[in-house]
């Protein structure tokens, strides 16, 4: 899904996408695709998987002139800011407690949480998802797309609905580059 995401292009790098092609993720339908991970594709075969990946799905023009934050969180989320962020930019669709809304389901459901690093929620945000009609970073308040550090927050609120004893290193260390 995400890697034919032209706005996922923007912001991914080529290690993060070669780590996924190579390892795969474990806990979902995405295996590993590299030899030495038990999959069939030499290093130079994934390369290319990149490449073929990178022209036929990137559109340059993807974000219309406007710098997607980085892929990778700066710093951690600021705990004052935490709620106004999210009322701000997530309530109108998934409701004021995160439980669902009137146009999206929950995203504070513990079993969903418990699969997905801070780096695949991050992610989202970003991208947002098309699919479902999810607004991308840019798109949740007309004239007014968050900011990174926005973005760090609402990740960080929703990290700390996690089940208890689920965190993002333990997710991590279980799933290459991040869950996306």
């Amino acid at each position: 899904m995400m890697l034919s995401d032209p706005i996922y292009l923007v912001i991914v790098d080529d290690d993060t996408l070669r780590s996924t092609i190579s390892k795969g993720r474990p806990g979902t339908a995405m295996s590993a695709f590299a030899q030495k991970g038990g999959g069939m594709l030499t290093d130079d075969q994934i390369n290319a998987v990149i490449h073929g990946i990178r022209e036929r799905c990137s559109k340059p023009k993807a974000l219309g002139g406007d710098i997607a934050p980085p892929s990778a969180a700066k710093s951690l989320g600021d705990a004052g800011r935490r709620e106004p962020v999210y009322v701000s930019y997530c309530s109108s669709c998934h409701g004021t407690n995160g439980s669902a809304g009137p146009k999206a389901g929950s995203i504070v459901d513990k079993a969903y949480l418990s699969l997905i690093t801070d780096q695949g929620l991050r992610t989202i945000v970003i991208t947002g998802l098309p699919d479902f009609n999810a607004p991308d970073w840019r798109n949740n308040v007309p004239g007014h797309p968050m900011t990174d550090q926005e973005i760090t927050d609402v990740v960080a609120l929703l990290a700390s609905q996690r089940p208890t004893g689920t965190t993002a290193s333990s997710l991590a260390a279980t799933s290459p580059g991040g869950a996306h």
